[in-house]
């Protein structure tokens, strides 16, 4: 049994017991929270698919921590014009624990 869903403006493909690195959700670690934006269901041969969401769909996940992604250097550089810029990017980030599908 496997889910689609959608946080932090992406769409992910679920199973239960699966642990996942998402956008940084608001919540405590240890805290459990709810997904109710579910696109899709697969249980076997029967499918359930929403016009965009599921009605009724929830899955369900305990948050394990909270951290930062590793830095993505960004260079700009103009040749011939003796400039260049360097900066740097960390994006935040929940890890979370998928620990029920219903729907």
């Amino acid at each position: 049994m496997y889910a689609v869903v959608k946080t932090g403006g992406k769409q992910y493909k679920v199973t239960e017991g699966e642990y996942l690195k998402v956008e940084k959700l608001d919540g405590a670690e240890g805290d459990s929270i709810e997904i109710d934006q579910v696109l899709m269901i697969a249980d076997g041969d029967k499918l359930k698919i929403g016009s965009p969401m599921l009605d009724g769909g929830k899955v369900t996940c305990e948050i394990l921590s909270h951290g930062r992604h590793k830095k993505v250097h960004i260079m700009k550089f103009r040749r011939r014009k003796h400039h260049q810029k360097c900066t740097g990017h960390r994006q935040y980030y929940t890890e979370i624990k998928v620990t029920g599908i219903a729907g």
